[in-house]
């Protein structure tokens, strides 16, 4: 369960942390952009793809060539043309297995993040943006000083909404290592003490640390829909 719960903790703080920061700069930039709905289209595709597809997608880039796998994984593939030799990337590399597993949440969950963001920025009005512009602001500032605060109340509901399912990974994880080489999440051991090893009581423990873990972040994120207009 340590492991778990460290695991947990990296999930959220890489996964749910960088997906909400690349949603919200490809959101600023899309905008701004001339092909803004093929950019937007092309990096929402993956939601439509289920957290299971996902992994399988993955399995292949991730795959290194062996007896019982002849064929070599993209991103092995890359490795050895600029001189690396293959690796387990999702078994060997502890603990960076785990952050290569995060890569697949941040690809299906940045496009979730990315239209929600760009819903709330077109929802600032044009006239405060050129105020601030013509007042001698810089777009950093532009973007710090007036984006960020107009739209705060969407970005906590975002960042709560990712965390939530964050704290929940289980298909992934699953699918790409069973849990195994040390990447094991709550959710996991959840369903190996209580399906697989028959540990009720284990799994019925786990199962509340689980519901205990998400309760307070949904307080938090229900009190922010009360105080202020969320999108």
């Amino acid at each position: 369960m340590q492991e778990a719960v460290r695991n947990n903790v990296l999930w959220i703080v890489f996964g749910a942390t960088l997906s909400v920061v690349f949603g919200l700069l490809i959101a600023v930039l899309a905008d701004r952009s001339r092909f803004e709905n093929i950019a937007k289209s092309l990096i929402f595709l993956p939601m439509a793809i289920s957290m299971v597809g996902a992994g399988v997608i993955w399995n292949f880039v991730y795959e290194i060539k062996d007896a019982a796998s002849p064929q070599i994984g993209l991103l092995n593939a890359l490795w050895v043309a600029v001189g690396g030799q293959p690796q387990a990337w999702t078994a060997q590399l502890q603990p960076w297995n785990n952050l290569f597993l995060i890569v697949i949440l941040i690809w299906l969950q940045t496009g979730y993040a990315m239209v929600l963001f760009s819903a709330a920025i077109k929802g600032i009005p044009g006239e405060l943006l050129e105020a601030a512009r013509v007042d001698g602001a810089t777009e950093v500032q532009t973007f710090f000083k007036i984006m960020i605060p107009y739209i705060m109340g969407t970005i906590v509901t975002v960042s709560t909404t990712i965390i939530i399912f964050t704290l929940k990974i289980f298909d992934v994880v699953q699918v790409m290592t069973g849990g195994q080489f040390g990447t094991h999440v709550i959710a996991t051991q959840f369903y190996r003490q209580y399906f697989t090893n028959r540990n009720f009581g284990y799994g019925s423990a786990i199962a509340i640390v689980l519901l205990i873990a998400v309760i307070p972040v949904m307080v938090y994120n229900l009190k922010q829909f009360g105080e202020r207009r969320a999108f």
